[in-house]
């Protein structure tokens, strides 16, 4: 790569960064203002139905700035920061599973350590459906943000795994201003990134990442667990008998440190298979 080229990557990254804030965050106010809620105060206190229109609204804000950095800077189609679902729907459903197998065995694990203990079921038939939207909605912003189009700005500037670290750290903090965040917690959303962002490096595609990051949220959330440090509707209630770095306190499943092991076995796994189909195959599809 020439010196204009490294220059491009870093400077379409940092010349996105306050349109981003500016225009997303018009959004989320005009969202915050229909439903009522003062968005100054955090996501904290909202309703599952107020979170998903701010949240939607962030989105709307999130799909016109990429949308026109795509159009007038990078000069590219919009749906080339990866949005092919050809090809990739096995990787689609593996990313779902994901999910789900992790916040099963994290759950359990738990349980099974006296680290929660179980109190009810509280079946609502819409909240489950309006969760599913808000983490469907949540996972689609992040990913054509950081992957789609964060992630593959810097890998025109520099060595893709470089480019992997670089992204995660952004992504990290993003969510810095994140409720009940924890060291733990911020080493979790960092290997999250790189999690996330792996299989974006060698497949170029988001079917993947969107759906493990919808997964890992929805099902973390119907187990019980806070989301990021922010509460939701669960499926599940428990009781932590006490908060630690075990179980993750008030940050959630994310803040302990057994994501910290399940994110580290899957990267390893992300890492191991990518590579062995980049070695048979000109083209990786997941």
């Amino acid at each position: 790569m020439n010196e204009n080229t490294i220059t491009k990557g870093w400077a379409r990254v940092l010349l996105i960064i306050i349109p981003y804030f500016f225009i997303v965050g018009l959004f989320q106010i005009t969202g915050a203002y229909f439903t009522g809620h003062d968005i100054i105060y955090g996501l904290e206190n909202e309703t599952t139905h107020e979170h998903l229109i701010i949240s939607f609204s962030g989105f709307l804000g999130t799909l016109m700035v990429v949308i026109l950095f795509m159009k007038w800077v990078d000069k590219m189609p919009f749906i080339s920061i990866g949005l092919y679902p050809k090809n990739h729907v096995k990787g689609f459903v593996i990313g779902l599973l994901a999910g789900l197998i992790v916040m099963t065995l994290g759950y359990l694990v738990l349980d099974s350590a006296g680290q929660l203990q179980f109190l009810q079921f509280q079946y609502n038939g819409n909240e489950i459906f309006l969760t599913m939207l808000l983490f469907l909605i949540v996972s689609l912003t992040e990913e054509i943000l950081f992957r789609g189009y964060v992630l593959r700005c810097l890998m025109e500037s520099m060595n893709k795994f470089a480019a992997l670290l670089v992204s995660a750290i952004l992504f990290a903090l993003l969510h810095a201003a994140n409720p009940n965040l924890s060291l733990v917690g911020n080493i979790n959303l960092f290997l999250a990134g790189i999690l996330l962002g792996l299989p974006y490096i060698y497949t170029k595609n988001l079917m993947f990442p969107i759906a493990l990051h919808f997964s890992w949220n929805f099902f973390q959330s119907l187990f019980g667990f806070n989301v990021s440090g922010v509460d939701s509707y669960s499926l599940i209630v428990f009781e932590t008998p006490k908060k630690t770095i075990f179980n993750g306190g008030d940050f959630g499943f994310e803040g302990s440190l057994l994501a910290i092991i399940f994110q580290i076995l899957l990267i390893f796994l992300c890492y191991i298979f990518f590579n062995y189909r980049s070695r048979k195959d000109s083209k990786v599809y997941i």
